[in-house]
């Protein structure tokens, strides 16, 4: 039986038998894990509150053949008690919960840049630093990054002609020139391209006083690339409240 320590935070829980759950953590030193917490349903438990989805906490596991057992959950900060009294903020987390599942490919696999992207926007996002949709939208664009996927912004993605550039190529990988563009290409305006490059590179001022109408057209196009190159949607994405 080999026990191990980590830091974690909770991505969803599931229900298993009468009292126990399966909780799916993404850990900075294992990757995502699943674990069982046996009896964190029955109220007398003394620690499964801090088992809820975005909380971050200290972990005391032991490994076993399907999955790991919890034994020890110490909470360094419960983000989900903040972020469940408002409702785009929640919405929000929700979308960016399940995006940090969809990026980890392999159990046990470290990933510490996408574990810290995660850990930092779900602090932002508690602690109300920027605009909960901006806050998406980056961790959106540095999760696609760090995976490879990052779209270009400034030169065409085809031929590296320097930008800016007119349309936008979700097969491409982001701003495309007129000779290079494929058919029905999206056409964003040049402010929607710098909100994104800005989020991308972590310019808060310049995105906090971006126009709606530039933040809405940016959200849209980031929502389309990660579904083509998740293939698939997040079913948490069309639920977040855009303000």
């Amino acid at each position: 039986m080999s026990v191990y320590r980590d830091q974690g935070i909770v991505l969803r829980t599931q229900k298993l038998g009468e009292a126990d759950r399966i909780i799916t953590l993404f850990t900075r030193e294992h990757g995502r894990i699943r674990a069982v917490a046996k009896g964190v349903r029955r109220t007398k438990s003394r620690w499964g509150a801090r088992l809820e989805p975005a909380s971050h906490v200290d972990l005391q596991l032991y490994s076993g053949r399907t999955f790991d057992t919890v034994t020890q959950a110490v909470s360094l900060e419960n983000y989900g008690d903040a972020l469940s009294l408002d409702y785009q903020r929640w919405t929000v987390a929700s979308a960016i919960l399940e995006s940090a599942e969809r990026f980890i490919s392999h159990e046990h696999e470290p990933a510490l840049q996408q574990y810290l992207l995660l850990v930092g926007a779900l602090k932002a996002l508690a602690h109300q630093t920027y605009d909960p949709s901006l806050i998406l939208d980056a961790f959106l664009l540095r999760s696609l990054a760090v995976a490879g996927y990052a779209p270009s912004l400034t030169n065409c993605s085809r031929c590296d002609a320097p930008g800016p550039h007119k349309y936008f190529s979700l097969v491409g990988g982001g701003s495309v020139c007129s000779d290079c563009k494929p058919s029905a290409a999206p056409t964003p305006h040049v402010e929607t391209l710098e909100l994104m490059q800005q989020l991308l590179s972590g310019d808060w001022d310049f995105a906090s006083a971006s126009e709606q109408r530039y933040r809405r057209e940016a959200s849209g196009l980031i929502a389309a690339y990660l579904q083509w190159h998740l293939e698939r949607g997040l079913r948490s994405l069309p639920l977040v409240e855009r303000i």
